[in-house]
């Protein structure tokens, strides 16, 4: 696949995109994309949950067609006719009594931050400015001055202080260590189910349990990240089902947009949602008509059990695969559903060069922390996709041996 020539590109250099400087993307549709040459890609990224429902799905893009139709936005001054409907669907399928709806994953996890805040003080009766939340190391919340506040990444926080105090590091499994750290004054524990861009790292069993339980008896809120691992993409609609927990809080994003525009939510009961009041927290475009349209397309489609069933066959099918690669350039494999960490071995290559010598054979996927690459491809993935994109790993790992 060529390379364009070198041109001036006007776009902040904040990513560095696997196909710089090649022919870009230009077109999508279901788990296949195209770059402007034509040439095709099977997308095993899914924007990173995202594109759970693969790219423009009819009902996604007919819910966004529609509404484009009639009204897009009023801002919140004024009530319109999607937004209680949309609060409604996202209610029922979170089983929360209320709904604060954002834009971006980062501004759900914001929300959270400042909702858990406001119940200490008026709820908990923690005394002004000494509430603590704990937080897990390898975690990814986004990259808002606050939430790298707390990040154990360099990259996404050296060069950034002054820092946003007021959180609490553990490790990541590890329940002693988040015993010993709630106080009198933690508010809440934020943690994500499944670790994604620390490269899908899957809690030992029983750790949200014991989360729940440790958060029940010292009063304090367990918020629940689902923004990559919930909407299907581990084979239940939330990613702590696995465990059967109720987190206080649910941070959903991503596939809530159905791969068309960034829609993210809040979800908790009113004894915990209430405590925010007009005017103390908003978006202009939070709950705008369009995104609540999108958003109870893709409501309605996360409840397809047909759908939540071949996530599990072909997640269940797609690791088998993988943990055939182990000892064969792979070193170890993790995840759940369809999506799962593949350490490479580095004594042939990195992760990011593994991932971009699957861009090379037509194969979407994104290096983390070195020597893992990520492998999450849209729901709707058949069979004999999900063998493509691991025979051309495959191919990737046989010449890299050579």
């Amino acid at each position: 696949m060529s390379k364009e020539s070198n041109k001036i590109s006007h776009v902040a250099h904040n990513y560095a995109p696997l196909n710089e400087g090649r022919s870009p993307l230009a077109r999508g549709d279901g788990v296949w994309v195209w770059d402007k040459e034509g040439n095709k890609f099977l997308d095993f990224l899914s924007g990173y949950s995202a594109n759970n429902f693969g790219h423009r799905h009819p009902a996604i893009i007919e819910a966004a067609k529609t509404q484009l139709d009639t009204l897009t936005l009023t801002a919140r001054a004024f009530d319109q006719d999607q937004l209680e409907p949309y609060a409604a669907d996202l209610a029922e399928l979170t089983g929360k009594d209320k709904i604060l709806p954002m834009n971006t994953g980062a501004e759900a996890v914001e929300t959270a931050i400042k909702l858990s805040r406001k119940w200490g003080y008026e709820v908990k009766g923690i005394p002004e400015n000494q509430a603590n939340i704990i937080v897990m190391n390898e975690n990814f919340h986004g990259r808002t001055t606050t939430i790298v506040s707390y990040s154990t990444d360099p990259s996404a926080k050296n060069g950034f202080g002054p820092y946003t105090p007021g959180f609490r590091n553990v490790p990541y499994g590890d329940i002693e260590a988040l015993k010993n750290a709630v106080d009198e004054n933690t508010a809440a524990i934020l943690v994500e189910p499944i670790q994604g861009e620390a490269g899908v790292i899957v809690p030992p069993e029983g750790y949200l349990r014991d989360i729940r339980e440790l958060c029940t008896k010292e009063n304090v809120l367990f918020i629940a990240d689902e923004i990559q691992s919930g909407f299907g993409r581990t084979g239940r609609i939330f990613a702590v089902e696995h465990e059967g927990v109720e987190p206080d809080i649910y941070i959903l994003g991503k596939a809530l947009g159905g791969g068309v525009m960034p829609v993210s939510a809040v979800a908790a009961n009113r004894d915990i949602m209430d405590v925010i009041k007009p005017g103390e927290h908003g978006s202009t475009f939070g709950g705008n008509p369009v995104a609540c349209a999108v958003g109870r397309a893709a409501i309605n489609l996360i409840k397809d059990p047909v759908l939540l069933e071949n996530v599990r066959e072909q997640g269940e099918y797609m690791h088998g695969r993988l943990r055939k690669l182990i000892g064969l350039g792979v070193t170890a494999v993790r995840g759940r559903g369809l999506w799962a960490g593949i350490d490479i071995d580095p004594k042939l290559m990195d992760g990011h060069d593994a991932a971009e010598r699957l861009y090379d054979k037509g194969v979407l996927a994104k290096d983390t922390h070195g020597s893992t690459i990520r492998f999450s491809p849209p729901l709707i993935i058949e069979r004999e996709q999900v063998d493509e994109g691991i025979d051309k790993l495959a191919e990737v790992l046989n010449e890299a041996r050579k």
